[in-house]
């Protein structure tokens, strides 16, 4: 075996700490590091792309700057807790600012809903859709709330590691409607058409089908009123910078450009990973930021009687998204910093996407226009854009490499007719993100945007567990495992890690030193 030392050449104290790997620099790897390093670990995370981020990475081009994944922060407080483990405040890396509406939504007749987080608009706004359902709307935002404080505030940094921890929490389950859909609970509380979607659209944002992700998604409602919807002055990649910046104030490290080719086991036991170029990584711990799936079908190698091929095979999978990076010469002061664009049919389009696997014609879109807030993401006199299209995954057998651009093309025709006016004469720069670059850049299994679907099968106990049932000192973050995407579900399925992992301080973890070995 050939040894590569570290760069010293020593081990210092610092160095002999227990070693923790973290597999993926997304917003979970990377706030599991954080918190790792607060509990005494010498954390490296790895990183197969060039630059850390995982979806949360930054296109720039022709001087504009696009964030490829997120585009809002909700729960800020998940953020400035990482930062005060590290001794730091948040406000001093990046500044949030409030979003004021937190988006128009706009249906295809041209009609617009402003939802923010002030009560009092809200109700306004119900009342000049259906005066009817202000009532119901009230009764609607009381179910959201009492979701909230359960679902998220109680349970969203609890482990959910036994068939009991489910159990427990079964009577709530049921008087809270969560073995019925979203769609279902809004229809009992609202009868107006466009305000049922207007307050069953959330699960979308995590991945999920309103009609049939549990009723417990309510939650997100109450979580934007309770903290608002903010954005990352300089764009989301703000806050990957900072969190690196963490990471490595602890001692811990970085490292893109390497790849993880599998997760090292001996006697039932994670012992580190191997790197794609043969390396091997001794880790007393390791935390997987991968997709599940592919954490458990490929890097253990299907080595999991829980989460075998079979079963994940059968799993399903969230939809896969169609994401159009573009800037333009000219600025459309007239459009918000978020849209939400509704084409003429909700449930149809859901079905084609979640369960026929189809490419529609028609499209809903969500429009990002951040240079509403932060004019510098773009060269002075234009705006940057950024519009996803839910879009069926890899399961629908679309061939990308021919699909990408008519689509771009037929979306481009959209904005055009709706929001933007003038836009094929005023585009200046262009990129796209398709489910194949999805599985290509980011080794999502079915090129899913958010991994397994948010269903109540495949939630909580259901869901890849955050301490692996299948092998020992292995550990699971991100969007795939409990409590599931977006992100302040991410960053609490980091949180549960303090819960789960023993404090490097306090326990008979194995220290291993910073040397690497190679095969061969």
């Amino acid at each position: 075996m050939l040894t590569l030392a570290d760069k010293t050449g020593s081990q210092t104290d610092a160095e002999a700490r227990p070693h923790a790997v973290v597999i993926g620099s997304g917003f979970g790897g990377l706030a599991a590091a954080v918190r790792l390093g607060a509990r005494g670990y010498r954390v490296t995370v790895l990183e197969r792309l060039e630059q850390p981020g995982g979806r949360a990475r930054v296109h720039r081009q022709d001087g504009f700057t696009f964030d490829a994944g997120p585009t809002i922060v909700t729960a800020p407080f998940l953020l400035e807790e990482l930062w005060r483990l590290a001794g730091r405040r948040l406000a001093d890396d990046v500044a949030l600012v409030p979003m004021d509406p937190f988006y128009t939504i706009r249906f295809d007749d041209g009609a617009t809903f402003a939802y923010s987080g002030d009560p009092d608009r809200m109700q306004a706004e119900v009342a000049r859709f259906s005066a009817r359902d202000v009532a119901g709307y009230a009764r609607f935002m009381a179910f959201s709330r009492e979701v909230c404080r359960i679902g998220f505030e109680e349970l969203g940094h609890v482990p959910f590691g036994s068939v009991g921890s489910m159990l427990r929490i079964a009577p709530d389950l049921i008087r809270l409607s969560g073995h019925r859909s979203l769609h279902a609970v809004v229809a009992r509380f609202i009868r107006d058409p466009r305000l049922r979607t207007v307050f069953s659209f959330h699960p979308l944002l995590i991945g999920g089908n309103p009609f049939r992700a549990s009723a417990l998604y309510g939650l997100i409602a109450h979580l934007e009123r309770e903290w608002g919807v903010h954005f990352a002055m300089g764009g989301t990649g703000r806050l990957v910078d900072g969190l690196v910046g963490l990471i490595r104030s602890q001692g811990g490290a970085v490292r893109c450009g390497a790849e993880v080719a599998r997760i090292t086991v001996a006697d039932g036991r994670a012992t580190g990973v191997a790197l794609a170029d043969g390396t091997e990584i001794p880790a007393a711990i390791t935390v997987s930021n991968a997709d599940s799936a592919y954490t458990y079908g490929s890097l253990l190698a299907g080595g999991s009687r829980r989460w075998n091929p079979r079963r994940l095979a059968r799993a399903r999978s969230s939809m896969g998204l169609f994401v159009w990076y573009f800037g333009t010469r000219r600025k459309y002061p007239q459009v918000g910093h978020h849209t939400i664009l509704l084409g003429p049919r909700y449930r149809e389009l859901l079905a084609d996407i979640f369960d026929r696997k189809h490419l529609a014609e028609d499209m809903s879109l969500y429009l990002h226009r951040p240079t509403a807030t932060d004019p510098l993401l773009a060269p002075e006199g234009c705006d940057a854009f950024y519009v996803l299209s839910p879009v069926p995954n890899l399961a629908g057998g679309q061939d990308w490499a021919d699909l990408a651009e008519p689509y771009r093309q037929r979306v481009q025709a959209r904005l055009e007719a709706t929001l933007l006016p003038g836009l094929s004469q005023a585009l200046v720069t262009s990129r796209v993100t398709t489910p194949q670059d999805f599985a290509d850049d980011f080794l999502s299994v079915r090129g899913s945007g958010f991994g397994l679907e948010p269903v109540l099968t495949q939630s909580a106990w259901f869901r890849p567990h955050n301490r692996s049932e299948a092998v020992a000192n292995l550990f699971l973050v991100g969007a795939g495992t409990h409590p599931g995407a977006g992100l302040p579900g991410v960053l609490s399925s980091a949180r549960i890690l303090d819960s789960v992992v023993p404090d490097a301080r306090s326990c008979a973890c194995p220290s291993t030193d910073r040397s690497a070995r190679r095969a061969g």
